[in-house]
């Protein structure tokens, strides 16, 4: 045994029997007794105002060599009426190019010294080594005060946020996120605001500089630094770099106060096919940050639901009654104007017990006192919290600029757990009779309508549900269709647009090249063969590696992906098969389908007529152009690895091949993600190889 281990072994031995004296001290029946809350030094910084009206905050921290600079803007909110999402465009676009910068040149800078850098429209971050700031800070700078807004610029992100929104509008959690917005706030304020493909066409170059001139000035931003840096050093760094931007008035403008509503109101999103419901109670709190009330209603709200594991809703609605794998809450604090939600994920069939179970738990904050065990859980999660955070030197600049932005007490974070564990049961119970309103909530719900609809009129104080489009808008109904039409003849229109029913029926085989582009710089290929009546089959691969493949027959199908085969399941199989038809549509019984002409949707640009398709794996609705019947989207429901998702399809670019209409483009959308894919080549009748369309 070496001197080292006898050493630690009689430090083991000595340890043991300390506690076997202490353990015979300690009466473990009682539990402690909570010491008092502890005092809390929070650390230093140097605060300065530079002559133009800029605040500049630094956080000393030299134990590694880094510097980051972070610039907020302390603004009202815009309202951007109809060109909502300009404000982002402004913001994000100021790295895409400067006066004497383009966007390349940007990149390669900050890429050079192994730096990042962000911007948005309300502020700008970067960080590099210490000993690169001055390189830094000389982009940095330079983005900020002189960005350029290109127009090839702009239309990309146009493109881009485009086809986002096509994504969203099948996604249940953007369309809550954006019914709870506009019925919370309405059109006309600035939280309340949802981008729209026309908004995002009408933003024009002159808006993002219109806002960059008018709202990024000194005399309403601060500038904290924190890093490798002296607040000596920082100030004569700033005031070499943004000494000379100007400052100007900037106005305070009117934001209308929005109310709650009469009785609780219950607003519908529909989602065809969903099997749960994105559910939303809701309903606006007007508690600024640092009111005094703040601390208080945070434990409230995390006993509720907002913090720690056992919060009531996620006890509830998870624990006990397997509605959902997480309940939880919100109250925001905001200068303007705060909320409070309480959601889940639940499925179809406990939709209507889930919104009681939530309406329970939210009336019992009010009406009777949290036991002391809930308390003290809640109070020591929140203080853990706190004192983990004030281990991060950002914390203490995140302390300053709070303080200073919504005019603080000085001492508000050193003393924010002498008030933390100073709530008591009757504070709890005193705020949510104060910010809970169980009785006039908006009560938002995003799922299937014929599965779920029905069982929450009795939340809604008029009886009467409201429903929403994808935007937050009221749902318009669908117009009736000619009369006499069905969708059999909205199938024959589409076919005969396409080059006619019996030259597509003629076809023996087709061949399909293609790409797909999941994301900026990742390119697949994509290759589609079918044997019409026989096989059909299709490869994805990238740099000719094969990455996805998948082959039906009329006997069986499988698929393959990262060396596993799974088969297909009878369901799937038949689904699949419509591939075998050049004109499935046509034959709608021998594939187990039916199909139902709903309406028209005259609420687009160019009409749709609106065809919901019926079999053993759901619903799928496809729409088809008014004028020249060509199918231009379709729409299903697919379990996936976070659940049910809304898949949609949207087809463009018709072309003739042959006589015969194909779209060359198809956008797959699902879980807010988009999947370009692009055909280059169309073969009719090929000659191919039998021996790729087996199933093992």
């Amino acid at each position: 045994m070496n001197r080292f281990t006898s050493l630690r072994s009689s430090l083991a031995v000595g340890l043991l029997a300390i506690a076997s004296v202490l353990g015979a001290q300690i009466d473990r029946s009682q539990a402690p007794a909570a010491g008092p809350a502890p005092k809390i030094s929070i650390g230093s910084y140097d605060m300065t105002e530079l002559d133009n009206g800029l605040t500049l905050i630094v956080v000393e921290n030299h134990r590694l060599p880094l510097v980051s600079w972070s610039l907020t803007l302390d603004t009202d909110p815009v309202f951007e009426g109809r060109k909502a999402g300009y404000v982002d465009f402004a913001g994000n676009l100021m790295t895409t190019g400067t006066a004497t910068r383009t966007k390349s040149e940007i990149d390669e800078a900050v890429d050079f010294i192994g730096a990042r850098l962000s911007t948005g429209p309300t502020g700008a971050f970067a960080t590099s080594l210490s000993k690169h700031t001055d390189a830094l800070l000389e982009v940095f700078a330079d983005v900020i005060l002189h960005p350029s807004y290109p127009e090839a610029e702009l239309e990309k992100a146009r493109k881009q946020a485009l086809s986002g929104l096509q994504a969203n509008t099948t996604d249940p959690g953007s369309i809550s996120s954006n019914m709870r917005a506009k019925v919370l706030f309405g059109d006309k304020h600035p939280y309340g605001e949802v981008e729209t493909e026309e908004s995002i066409e009408a933003i024009a170059r002159e808006d993002l500089v219109y806002y960059h001139q008018t709202y990024f000035r000194p005399n309403v931003a601060y500038l904290v630094v924190v890093g490798d840096i002296t607040a000596e050093e920082a100030q004569t760094k700033v005031q070499q770099h943004f000494g000379a931007w100007e400052r100007a008035a900037v106005e305070n403008r009117y934001q209308p106060v929005p109310a709650r509503p009469e009785g609780n109101q219950v607003c519908f999103a529909d989602l065809p096919g969903a099997v749960q419901s994105v559910v939303q109670l809701t309903h606006v709190v007007d508690l600024k940050p640092g009111h005094p009330d703040a601390i208080a209603a945070s434990v409230m709200n995390s006993i509720l639901g907002g913090g720690a594991f056992s919060g009531r809703l996620m006890q509830n609605l998870r624990e006990d009654k397997a509605f959902t794998y997480g309940a939880r809450s919100s109250l925001s604090t905001d200068p303007v104007m705060g909320r409070f939600t309480a959601f889940a994920n639940v499925r179809n069939e406990v939709t209507d017990s889930a919104v009681v179970e939530f309406l329970h738990e939210i009336k019992r904050m009010a009406s009777e006192p949290v036991d002391a065990a809930s308390l003290e859980t809640t109070l020591n999660y929140m203080t853990g919290s706190f004192a983990r955070s004030l281990e991060q030197p950002e914390t203490v600049a995140r302390f300053a600029l709070n303080t200073a932005r919504y005019e603080l007490p000085e001492d508000y974070y050193a003393t924010y757990l002498e008030k933390l564990n100073a709530v008591t049961a009757e504070d709890v119970q005193r705020m949510a009779e104060k910010y809970l309103r169980p009785d006039n909530m908006y009560i938002t719900v995003v799922g299937n309508r014929d599965e779920v609809a029905e069982g929450l009129v009795r939340f809604d104080s008029d009886g009467e549900i409201a429903f929403y489009d994808p935007f937050g808008n009221p749902a318009r109904a669908l117009d009736p269709a000619p009369e006499g039409m069905t969708a059999a003849d909205v199938f024959n229109l589409y076919y005969t647009a396409r080059g006619g029913a019996e030259k597509l029926e003629a076809l023996k085989g087709v061949r399909m090249e293609g790409n797909m582009e999941p994301a900026p710089g990742m390119a697949f290929s994509l290759v589609r063969e079918t044997i019409y009546g026989k096989a059909t089959r299709q490869e994805v691969s990238m740099m000719g590696a094969p990455v996805m493949s998948e082959v039906v027959t009329t006997q069986a199908g499988q698929t393959t992906s990262q060396g596993a085969t799974e088969t297909m399941e009878a369901d799937q199989l038949r689904e699949a098969q419509q591939d075998l038809y050049p004109a499935y549509l046509l034959h709608l019984d021998e594939l187990g389908l039916s199909a139902e002409l709903v309406g028209i949707d005259g609420a687009k640009s160019s009409p749709e007529l609106v065809v919901e398709l019926t079999g053993a794996t759901g619903t799928t609705e496809l729409r088809f152009d008014l004028m020249t019947s060509l199918l231009v989207s379709e729409t299903s429901q697919r379990e996936g690895p976070m659940g049910n998702v809304a898949v949609t399809v949207k087809y463009a670019e018709y072309e003739a091949v042959k006589g015969i209409q194909f779209p060359m483009v198809a956008e797959q959308s699902a879980g807010g993600q988009t999947m370009p894919m692009r055909f280059e080549k169309i073969e009719l009748n090929p000659k191919l190889d039998a021996t790729l369309f087996e199933v093992n």
